[in-house]
């Protein structure tokens, strides 16, 4: 079991810096997944740790010891690339086995880890092939079976689904789920798929322009998003982000003004009269009611029917789209009016910079929502 920490560590390329002292802990076990758009110097953090990028500033920590002279070769990592890095004119079989070799591993020791790694990873009729016979998903066994014979520290794993198809990467997520927990180690995952961040991680870190935004398990993420970011990005699809202004209300509350809509609220603490906020809601947190008990009205743009569930993308007047979700097979025609009314316990109210005020609003509150908390 292998503990990975990253003390104020920062990256720049001449004048340009793209990591900005970032700190983080990797508990021993633990599946961390970097996650953010394009850009967001995730694979380059994954690639300092791995030591394939030195640090500009600050401290790489593995097991207590600072590694920033070691290179790569002897930190004992095993990372997974997106291209898989297989050699072509070998055997599955020799590409497993090619860096054991090389380290002059005892012949049966190679036979037998190449042997359990294979039948872990169910590609064992396939040792003796070549990596253009087999598809993209063997492909990518082979890879992750070349990280395990070496029985690293840690597991490092940059993007490694992006090149399977759809259906495939499903079938992988699983896969590499599986073997987290057969295995136990420590891997730290990048991608900028946050779907996959929500169903792989014990702990997802959120990056955007070389900063950490926000640390914590998916559910966390997901129902207590601290800024505005965090909320567009986690979710799919997207949490639904509108700007107001807010106004007094009637018995003591405030009401949301948001392009020719009126939301009701309880008074709130951090929000006064007169502020600009943003107030975000998921599509599966509208309810579509009476006109008289909605929250906001909004003609149907477009509907995806897709059997168990639908999906409504309204306009409301003075508002961008925003879209609904509804379970089962909803009737609704493009043009058609709905009526909307947000759940006041899952509604998230942001401050003008874009940092949370409230992620449920219940008596003027931040409602208690349970979720399984974590930093990493």
């Amino acid at each position: 079991m292998t503990e990975i920490e990253l003390k104020s560590v920062l990256k720049a390329y001449g004048d340009v810096e793209v990591i900005h002292g970032i700190d983080l802990h990797v508990g021993s076990g633990q599946f961390v997944v970097f996650v953010g758009p394009s850009g967001c110097g995730k694979s380059t953090l994954l690639r300092i740790i791995a030591g394939l990028e030195q640090v500009t500033g600050g401290e790489v920590v593995i097991d207590g010891t600072v590694v920033n002279a070691i290179p790569a070769s002897e930190r004992g990592l095993a990372m997974v690339f997106q291209s898989y890095a297989l050699y072509p004119h070998m055997s599955v079989y020799k590409n497993m086995a090619f860096g054991l070799e090389n380290s002059k591993m005892a012949r049966a020791e190679i036979e037998s880890r190449v042997q359990e790694a294979a039948a872990m990873l169910q590609i064992t009729p396939y040792l003796n092939r070549r990596p253009k016979a087999l598809s993209g998903g063997q492909r990518q066994r082979v890879a992750i079976g070349r990280a395990i014979v070496r029985d690293p520290k840690a597991f490092l794993f940059d993007e490694p689904l992006s090149n399977l198809d759809a259906e495939l990467r499903v079938a992988m997520r699983k896969e590499i789920a599986a073997l987290h927990n057969k295995l136990g180690g420590t891997m730290i995952y990048v991608t900028h798929d946050q779907v996959e961040a929500m169903t792989l991680a014990d702990v997802i870190v959120v990056l955007n322009q070389g900063r950490i935004e926000q640390i914590g398990t998916p559910l966390e993420l997901y129902n207590c998003p601290q800024n505005t970011f965090v909320a567009g990005f986690i979710g799919s699809p997207r949490m639904n982000l509108m700007e107001a202004v807010a106004e007094p209300g009637e018995g003591g509350g405030i009401d949301l003004v948001a392009g020719s809509q009126r939301i009701a609220l309880p008074a709130i603490a951090g929000i006064a009269p007169g502020d600009n906020v943003t107030f975000g809601i998921r599509p599966e947190h509208m309810d579509i009611v009476d006109a008289a008990q909605a929250d906001i009205s909004a003609p149907v743009d477009l509907t995806e029917q897709l059997g168990g569930e639908t999906y409504l993308f309204c306009t409301p007047e003075g508002l961008p789209q925003i879209t609904v979700h509804q379970l089962g097979q909803f009737p609704v025609s493009e043009g058609e009016m709905v009526h909307l009314r947000f759940q006041r316990k899952v509604m998230h109210l942001f401050n003008a910079d874009g940092q949370v005020v409230a992620n449920g609003i219940e008596n003027g509150a931040a409602a208690g929502m349970e979720v399984e908390g974590a930093q990493a």
